[in-house]
């Protein structure tokens, strides 16, 4: 099923299994996929004064910006780079951290005597990637890409090399995460709200390597040579 093809009619529930991006609009709202999964949406929406074609205009435009951005970076000035980065990548990051975490949380508390030591592991990787990502984003819009952005990218090499370090590291926490998750294959009878945190995960993972390249090995090494 298609995003253009969601009805105010569908239960949230099967909007959230088919497209699970639209657990981030879902959470913004406070809509319940979960335990009330079965509330049409034009019902969900009504409870909460919402208009559902807004909803709805919500989850495709979640869907479309979960793809892969088509545009080349290499050429474009080292400014607009790094607003994209912050649009695209930090911006979404800021409600998803949170949102992923707390699903983890969840998901251990209600089915934690399912599997014990992989829940677990699960929500202590992801808490820590969740701090180190937020203060890895906080040096990089304070120190580095004002540096940069004022033209200073090629004295940059130190924080350079340190946003680089965290990066290997966040790619050591996803790898494990990946393990953890079984290649973020849905247990056979897990919830929705585990459905959702699986695909989520898959989501994060799919947009920290695009933003990861693009700085590794084009902002970065523009600004070094600028």
């Amino acid at each position: 099923m298609t995003t253009s093809t969601f009805q105010p009619t569908a239960p949230v529930g099967e909007i959230a299994a088919s497209q699970p991006l639209a657990t981030r609009v879902f959470a913004r709202h406070d809509i319940d996929y979960c335990c009330s999964g079965g509330v049409p949406l034009a019902d969900a929406c009504a409870q909460r004064n919402l208009d559902v074609a807004a909803v709805l205009e919500e989850i495709r435009h979640e869907a479309e910006s979960g793809t892969a951005d088509p545009r080349k970076w290499r050429d474009a000035p080292l400014a607009e780079i790094i607003d994209h980065i912050l649009e695209k990548y930090h911006a979404p990051l800021r409600e998803e951290l949170p949102r992923l975490d707390a699903m983890a949380r969840k998901v251990l508390s209600v089915h934690g005597d399912k599997d014990p030591e992989m829940l677990q592991g699960l929500v202590d990787t992801f808490a820590d990637l969740r701090a180190e990502l937020e203060s890895h984003m906080m040096k990089e819009e304070q120190i580095l890409f004002p540096m940069i952005k004022a033209g200073h990218g090629a004295q940059a090499l130190g924080p350079v090399k340190v946003m680089e370090a965290e990066h290997a590291s966040a790619g050591t926490a996803l790898a494990r995460i990946r393990t953890l998750t079984n290649e973020y294959r849905v247990p056979d009878g897990a919830c929705t709200t585990w459905t959702a945190l699986w695909h989520g995960l898959a989501a994060l993972a799919e947009a920290l390597h695009q933003h990861i390249h693009l700085e590794n090995y084009i902002l970065f090494p523009r600004a070094l040579k600028s």
